[in-house]
């Protein structure tokens, strides 16, 4: 059923050297869960699925428990959220999400990516109408039709599901990610998931090539060093 799943989520480096930023990343967006939430994993389901999402990228427990102290004690930094939306080198549609506890400093940042690589940002709603905010779950398993019931009798709002090879991906609306993953482990016990995540999905893709990806590839580069930007999204196809 429907497409073919290729995560276009440009994920935190794990190469030994960017390590280090990869947990200050986790680290903060931990934080911000937990101090906006509460540090109990059983109540805030959104810091037990982050926790869960480190815990699989080998984020260290210490720099886990290290967040969490830090938001029980209830000071610290103010950070909130910033998206940005623009076109990418080569045409392609990007969506940029930040934590930061400096507007200034973070749109001054993020805008220096775009202009550097012959790119343009955006306002609000640039390229987000061109992607679905959906959850995504990926599993070993070779029965489609088991697990099209398990959802639909669990009332989950199924967008899609695809058999590849023995590899079953499960689309749902982002708000479902929760009762998505309740009815399946339910169903089908401790599943060894491959992927699951809220991200956005591109509607349609670009190609890049040539110039072009080189430039992307910077562009992506920069992003990363961005000490403010957490998770980057666009619609190229390499």
């Amino acid at each position: 059923m429907g497409r073919s799943f290729e995560n276009r989520k440009a994920s935190m480096a794990k190469t030994q050297g960017a390590k280090t930023k990869v947990y200050s990343k986790y680290g903060k967006e931990l934080y911000v869960i937990a101090k906006n939430g509460g540090v109990d994993a059983d109540s805030n389901l959104a810091l037990r699925r982050l926790i869960e999402k480190a815990k699989k990228d080998q984020v260290p427990a210490h720099v886990i428990d290290r967040a969490l102290d830090k938001a029980k004690g209830g000071g610290g930094e103010d950070y909130v959220p910033a998206r940005y939306e623009g076109f990418g080198p080569g045409g392609t549609s990007v969506i940029v999400d930040c934590l930061t506890d400096n507007n200034n400093r973070t749109i001054k940042d993020v805008r220096m990516c775009f202009t550097k690589t012959h790119a343009k940002i955006g306002v609000s709603g640039t390229v987000s109408h061109s992607f679905d905010h959906v959850s995504i779950f990926s599993f070993k398993h070779d029965d489609e039709d088991s697990v099209y019931d398990a959802l639909l009798e669990a009332d989950v709002d199924v967008t899609d599901i695809e058999n590849e090879a023995g590899m079953i991906t499960v689309y749902a609306p982002h708000t479902e990610f929760y009762k998505t993953k309740t009815a399946l482990t339910e169903q089908f016990g401790d599943i060894a998931f491959e992927v699951e995540e809220i991200t956005f999905e591109p509607q349609n893709t670009v190609s890049v090539s040539g110039e072009d990806l080189e430039l992307f590839e910077k562009f992506l580069a920069m992003l990363d060093d961005c000490d403010d930007v957490q998770e980057v999204y666009h619609n190229a196809e390499y």
